[in-house]
């Protein structure tokens, strides 16, 4: 017998009993404050976190961030006087200029700053990821602790195609050093609502 083939008959021989998977596999996260532990893992990931009382406090922001930026569009009706393009379009290549997308966000998680976004707030999927600069409104409420929760709350087969944001697009892959927009937006402002 080879070396090897021993090596094999040695785990083959000793490895341990099969257990049942368990019935719920979730944890438990307990955060004293879900919205400050959310602003705390966006700014960690380069994110902004803005908290507003209402969508004209957060139309005086975007106007003073933003001033005269052309190529805005949003999907959000309360702030649809300061698009000046549109993201119902049917050939994506149409956003190739876009500057700034506005879009809300259904959930948010505290974990890890996630938004979740779908077919309802994106009728052009590729907006988020070709847009410059990215801003996703959420409700205080919709904040949950952890992925287990958020994924209890989903419904993928109503809604299609969906995903997760957290944080502008970064990469250090190229010669392990940071760069910010490579794959997406530079960056990401999250107003949050009561």
């Amino acid at each position: 017998m080879t070396t090897r083939d021993q090596m094999l008959a040695n785990i083959k021989a000793n490895q341990p009993s099969l257990l049942p998977l368990p019935d719920q596999f979730t944890f438990t996260s307990l955060f004293p404050d879900l919205t400050k532990q959310f602003i705390d893992v966006l700014m960690f990931v380069g994110g902004v976190a803005v908290i507003v009382p209402d969508y004209e406090a957060i139309k005086d922001h975007i106007q003073q961030q933003y001033a005269g930026m052309a190529s805005v569009a949003t999907t959000c009706s309360a702030l649809a006087d300061l698009a000046d393009m549109t993201m119902d379009v049917a050939d994506p290549h149409e956003l190739a200029g876009l500057n700034l997308a506005i879009i809300e966000g259904p959930l948010a998680v505290a974990e890890n700053a996630a938004i979740w976004v779908d077919e309802r707030q994106l009728p052009q999927r590729v907006a988020p990821m070709i847009t410059q600069y990215l801003v996703i409104i959420i409700r205080q409420s919709t904040i949950v602790a952890n992925m287990h929760d958020a994924y209890k709350l989903l419904k993928v087969d109503e809604t299609g195609f969906g995903t997760f944001i957290c944080g502008p697009s970064k990469t250090a892959d190229i010669e392990q050093s940071l760069v910010i927009g490579a794959h997406g937006a530079r960056s990401l402002t999250v107003y949050i609502l009561p």
